[in-house]
């Protein structure tokens, strides 16, 4: 634990943390609904939205998310009693029960007026971060209506560089060569994947001065990458080739989004003479759908039909270390708020995020009120 935390565990102003998610189906019942409630507004047909629930169906319409997230509950509340945090912990979903609205309400009756977010997403993009700022704003303004005394909240900043989210995944990748055959494992290349967002969304990701080619999100996800090679090489004394790729593309054709795609991105390694590839998920924050899906089903089927041996790394998932990241990040948000030098942890070659998501931040395209930033009509 850095110095400037060791000195206190106190976490005023806030008075509670909210676990943020994306949520999801937990039976075949819910697969449909639930993917209405992802795509409302943008008028898909059921029928559409079936075909898009195959990959739900093929595990039982139920996606780990849920569980995953109550394995992060545990961890965040065994760690802030092991150490003395008294910060109360609820969860909240933007898509699935327990609803957003739904648990705001609950801690607002709980008495809870200072709240800190943790969104279960590390770097900075629309769907990322200024969409649950604009959820969270929804909420809020459902509450305003029915006349319930609004909290103050504050989101934590991205922490895809804090070494509690990196290293986990650093051992993920470490292991995963360590399970590739001997005589392919030195050869190997790592592909660092995360989610496809078009490249206009990802050409304006970040504060407005971060804005051009791929944005905030792209840079970000390139110095997470750099810094796991950098570890693995420094532990292995292996210098793995690796790339930034993507996955789990969506939407219309014609609209640009960012490449290579994993599959496509194995099938030019193996042209290329690669022996082996580690394929590591740093974009996620756990084994969610996407992740089961993309890369443990359709990109390891694309591997075994060429010919190429293939792992799949671990996310961070519910690993102590990244729960005791969670309550650095709250202490340094804590301090600042409470106007105390703080130290504030992060690796590679780019400065620790913003507490604030400042205005012009990873416009939407159609603007909406965000709450828990400069523009937030929720101050």
């Amino acid at each position: 634990m850095p110095e400037a935390h060791a000195a206190s565990l106190d976490a005023r102003p806030y008075d509670a943390l909210l676990l943020l998610s994306f949520g999801g189906p937990e039976g075949p019942d819910d697969v449909v609904p639930f993917l209405e409630n992802v795509t409302r507004g943008r008028g898909i047909p059921k029928e559409r939205l079936k075909e898009v629930g195959q990959h739900y169906f093929l595990f039982g319409g139920v996606s780990p998310i849920n569980d995953q997230n109550r394995a992060l509950l545990d961890a965040l509340r065994k760690d802030f009693a092991e150490h003395g945090l008294d910060l109360p912990v609820y969860w909240g979903n933007r898509n699935w029960a327990p609803y957003l609205t739904d648990t705001l309400r609950e801690m607002v009756t709980d008495g809870h007026r200072r709240i800190l977010v943790l969104a279960t997403s590390a770097y900075a993009s629309y769907s990322g971060c200024r969409q649950y700022r604009e959820n969270l704003a929804e909420s809020l303004a459902v509450l305003e209506a029915e006349g319930l005394e609004l909290p103050r909240i504050d989101k934590l900043r991205h922490y895809f560089n804090h070494p509690g989210f990196v290293r986990p995944m650093v051992d993920g990748v470490l292991r995963s060569l360590a399970d590739l055959p001997d005589d392919v494992r030195d050869g190997a290349h790592i592909a660092f994947t995360t989610h496809s967002i078009p490249t206009a969304a990802a050409d304006t990701s970040g504060p407005a001065e971060d804005h051009g080619d791929g944005g905030a999100y792209v840079a970000q996800h390139l110095d997470v990458a750099r810094l796991i090679a950098d570890a693995v090489r420094e532990e292995t004394g292996v210098d793995h080739p690796w790339q930034l790729v993507y996955q789990s593309r969506s939407g219309a054709p014609h609209i640009p989004w960012l490449e290579p795609d994993i599959c496509d991105h194995l099938e030019e390694r193996k042209e290329a003479g690669v022996p082996a590839v580690v394929m590591a998920p740093i974009g996620f924050v756990s084994d969610h759908m996407e992740v089961l899906y993309d890369l443990d089903t359709e990109a390891t089927d694309k591997a075994a039909e060429i010919g190429l041996p293939v792992r799949r790394s671990a996310t961070v998932g519910a690993d102590p270390r990244f729960a005791t990241a969670v309550r650095e990040l709250i202490l340094e948000r804590a301090a600042t708020e409470s106007g105390r030098n703080v130290t504030r942890c992060a690796l590679g070659a780019l400065r620790p995020s913003h507490d604030l998501c400042p205005v012009g931040c990873c416009p939407a395209r159609a603007p909406k009120p965000a709450a828990a930033g400069a523009d937030s009509p929720y101050a």
